[in-house]
């Protein structure tokens, strides 16, 4: 029996790979041949929810009603590779995600990523790190509506890491709402230390934003400390900072 667990699982993760890679070829053709920036983002969301789909991952969104209508931050936990295809699958095509540098020096996920108006910002090299946050400032500042993950990236071990406080620095000087967004279940489903993927269900929870009016607003630090409790309240696992042993 634990032979035939372990082939079935086999199975599965080469299955929902395969299935990935059908609709990330579909989503490049797409990129390269519809115009229109939020029309291609669309095809990107079609293309984003049938792997979750086909491979019988249940996925339950709760709070779309809390995205305000103009521009806004949304800040996301972060615990899998899975986590992009997810949020891009179920949030409103107006968002652009911004994305760790090195994503985009990969081969046709770099300009996939830059086709749907990826916002790239560079982690190691100050100089670039710089030119990067004010290309972020100058985004929100135009009123656009921008999804981060502001860990910066993701581990193996369970728990919600210190925030980067880039994009609350932007929401500020923006003037934009900060929405916090919990994900769950990701971590799961392909963590860190799996190359294939396991069977699982996922979730999104929309949290009420933070708007300017809010005493913590105007401090980057405390904004980024309220927005990470309002994660942690919702989300499953441990505070890295206070546990870092966790």
């Amino acid at each position: 029996m634990p032979v035939l667990i372990a082939i079935a699982r086999l199975a599965y993760g080469v299955y929902a790979w395969l299935v990935f890679l059908l609709f990330a070829v579909a989503a490049l053709l797409g990129v390269l041949l519809i115009p229109g920036l939020r029309r291609r983002r669309r095809w990107v969301s079609i293309c984003a929810r049938q792997p979750l789909r086909l491979a019988g991952v249940k996925t339950v969104v709760r709070g779309l009603e809390q995205l305000p209508r103009g521009g806004a931050v949304v800040v996301a936990n972060h615990a899998s590779y899975v986590d992009g295809v997810l949020l891009q699958a179920v949030l409103p095509p107006q968002f652009s995600f911004v994305i760790k540098g090195e994503m985009q020096r990969i081969p046709v996920i770099g300009f996939l990523l830059r086709r749907v108006g990826a916002r790239f910002v560079e982690r190691f090299d100050k100089s670039g790190s710089a030119r990067d946050a004010r290309r972020l400032l100058k985004a929100a500042g135009n009123g656009e509506s921008l999804v981060v993950f502001p860990e910066g990236t993701f581990v193996k071990s369970p728990g919600l890491a210190p925030f980067r406080a880039g994009a609350f620095a932007a929401a500020t000087r923006a003037g934009l709402p900060v929405v916090p967004l919990v994900i769950s279940g990701t971590r799961h489903i392909l963590p860190a230390s799996r190359l294939l993927p396991r069977h699982g269900h996922v979730a999104v929870d929309i949290l009420r934003p933070i708007n300017g009016n809010n005493a913590q607003y105007s401090d980057n630090k405390a904004l980024a400390g309220l927005a990470r409790q309002r994660i942690l309240d919702v989300l499953n696992e441990p505070d890295l900072v206070r546990d870092p042993s966790a």
